[in-house]
């Protein structure tokens, strides 16, 4: 039986760049979205895996979604919580941001995190692959720098980081925690931000924003790396340097 990987919203962008890279590195690996059925099914049969649908922003569906995926498989060895909302709005246009725009960010960027690392503790501390179990959140780099997007969708990421190094000591060494933060990546939900373009092309040192197989090619390190826990990595192309 092979090690098995849940990556949350996994049908297009990071998520299904990293379920092809997950599958190509030998795991089994369930495809997941809120919508997107027929994209699901047919990624999960690409990578002879399995689909799972799932609203994350409900509490009962993002344990839910655990709970099936171990019912499939018999276990869980990764878990990584790629799966997010953003609003893209200026830091400084605070009208823009209503509570109820908060909470509906808040329960998908920071609490299905939490609702999804819990309920895959167990089968994750059973985990006999290498190092053990292992998660990784998928966060941003909106959430080390205070800058991109919304104020609600930073400090969503940035909360995300801070409960990545607070798992990853609670855990410890049965279950490595650990989290992926990138800047501008290029994919279908990010082409028409332009002045996001603008930036990465003009000031960072790799004049580009990342692809989505750029992340996925470090969520795979990240994953083989059975000493590394409790870390935050920046995936920016440099430019915070600037």
């Amino acid at each position: 039986m092979s090690f098995v990987a849940l990556v949350t919203g996994s049908t297009s962008g990071i998520g299904a760049a990293t379920a092809r890279r997950l599958a190509a590195d030998g795991l089994t690996v369930i495809v997941h979205s809120r919508t997107s059925a027929d994209e699901g099914e047919a990624l999960a049969d690409e990578l002879g895996g399995t689909y799972l649908q799932a609203d994350l922003g409900r509490d009962e569906e993002a344990t839910g979604l655990v709970e099936q995926a171990i019912a499939r498989h018999g276990r869980l060895d990764v878990l990584v919580n790629n799966a997010g909302i953003s609003w893209p709005v200026p830091h400084a246009d605070l009208d823009a941001l209503t509570a109820a725009d908060w909470r509906r960010l808040l329960d998908v960027n920071l609490i299905a995190p939490w609702l999804l690392c819990t309920a895959a503790l167990p089968a994750l501390q059973a985990s006999d692959r290498p190092g053990g179990g292992s998660i990784v959140n998928v966060t941003s780099h909106a959430g080390v720098r205070p800058k991109g997007s919304s104020i609600a969708y930073a400090a969503s990421k940035a909360a995300l980081n801070h409960t990545t190094k607070l798992l990853a000591a609670a855990l410890g060494p049965s279950v490595r925690v650990n989290a992926v933060a990138p800047g501008l990546v290029d994919t279908p939900l990010t082409k028409d931000w332009t002045e996001a373009h603008e930036l990465w092309n003009s000031k960072s040192p790799m004049r580009r924003p990342a692809q989505p197989e750029d992340v996925a090619d470090l969520i795979a390190a990240v994953l083989a790396n059975t000493y590394l826990t409790g870390e935050v990595i920046l995936l920016d192309g440099g430019l915070n340097l600037r």
